[in-house]
């Protein structure tokens, strides 16, 4: 079992910033995938950014540029570094950890909300 652990979310005006954690526990590959995930009231939950193991990022378009993804290995945490914030980025945003091997398993965090709102 992994268990995923986020902070950091919050309110924020237009343009500013904020960074989340995430803190994974548990049982986790040496073959892993840490990735953000929100979910806006009313939408489907999509991907913000993921990165691998091996340091390999992927971004939504609608991030790329104001978003960095990173990740610590030896103290099992993943960031999101997240600038220019804009109102439609106000949503519930959730750490995914997927472990692979012969067979991947997901597991995601509880969510942390972040508002941006003047």
């Amino acid at each position: 079992q992994v268990q995923l652990v986020e902070s950091g979310g919050g309110l924020v005006q237009p343009g500013g910033h904020l960074r989340l954690s995430c803190v994974a526990s548990g049982s986790i590959f040496s073959n892993n995938v840490m990735g953000w995930y929100r979910q806006a009231p009313g939408k489907q939950r999509e991907l913000v950014a993921s990165i691998s193991s091996g340091g390999s990022t992927n971004y939504a378009d609608s991030v790329k540029g104001r978003v960095t993804i990173s990740r610590d290995n030896a103290k099992k945490t993943v960031y999101l570094q997240m600038n220019s914030l804009k109102p439609e980025d106000t949503a519930v945003y959730y750490c995914k950890l997927t472990n692979r091997g012969l067979r991947s398993y997901d597991y995601w965090g509880q969510g942390t909300q972040v508002t941006v709102s003047s």
